[in-house]
């Protein structure tokens, strides 16, 4: 027993100690965390800010990106009429994207994915809320800055939930890829 767990924890150090092949290989391959924030837009609700981190994983083949990806976002909108309030709280996200490299610094591509958001309501001092399941569609551009392990990525997204409720975001992030 006490061979297996020294072999294992060798190999676990060896593994940790081994530097990141993403950078050295080609770009848009492997990991990737990120800030994000943009523009968010629900139904007919005032427009607001949003803000989360992302993460993922790339992997490239010739010119094709096939990728898998996740967030967690916050947003500001919302709308008060009268007394009641309407306010988009939390977002996650899971999908998966594809896309074509059109230089070595950038992919542009296509995603798509499952959203589950928070609506809280409130009125007269009583509060609520929502979970709204929904499917997230969207297209962006991800453009590597030369020489550093860091990307810019534009998007533009929409989400269609239950009960009728849509989404549109326009977002920016700064992706740290490794």
């Amino acid at each position: 027993m006490r061979k297996i767990i020294l072999s294992a924890l060798a190999g676990t150090a060896a593994l940790a100690a081994t530097p990141a092949f993403a950078q050295d290989s080609q770009p848009f391959n492997g990991g990737h965390i990120e800030a994000i924030t943009g523009y968010d837009h629900i139904s007919d609700g005032d427009d607001g800010i949003l803000y989360g981190i992302g993460g993922g994983y790339d992997y490239r083949t010739g010119n094709l990106v096939l990728g898998i990806e996740g967030e967690v976002l916050e947003s500001t909108a919302g709308e008060c009429i009268g007394n009641t309030c309407v306010d988009a709280s939390r977002d996650f996200y899971i999908g998966g994207r594809v896309g074509g490299v059109v230089n070595n610094n950038l992919l542009i591509y296509g995603k798509v994915g499952y959203s589950n958001a928070r609506v809280e309501i409130s009125q007269n001092n009583v509060e609520d809320g929502v979970n709204l399941d929904g499917i997230r569609a969207g297209a962006g551009v991800e453009w590597l800055i030369p020489g550093s392990p860091l990307s810019v990525r534009a998007e533009y997204r929409y989400t269609n939930y239950e009960l009728g409720v849509e989404r549109h975001q326009g977002t920016l992030g700064l992706a740290f890829r490794f």
